[in-house]
């Protein structure tokens, strides 16, 4: 059983940030961080309304935890 939905928010390739979840079929965008996050909360919501969770193999009411992950970061000279 999943007690926890992960997703993963990354900058877009040109503007934005794209959130993809790692449990279930779902990819969003935002031109915020508020706004993927928003976006992913209810496709999340608009993906598990009517489901049986169980058969799903999740329990009810499960976390969602997000990852942003960074671009790689280089010293100046």
């Amino acid at each position: 059983m999943y007690y926890t939905i992960h997703a993963v928010i990354q900058p877009g390739d040109q503007t934005g940030f794209v959130a993809e979840c790692h449990e279930l079929p779902i990819v969003t965008q935002g031109a915020t961080l508020d706004e993927v996050t928003q976006n992913l909360r209810d496709a999340i919501a608009l993906h598990l309304e009517g489901e049986d969770l169980r058969h799903l193999g999740f329990v009810a009411n499960p976390t969602v935890t997000v990852n942003y992950e960074l671009g790689p970061v280089r010293a100046q000279a």
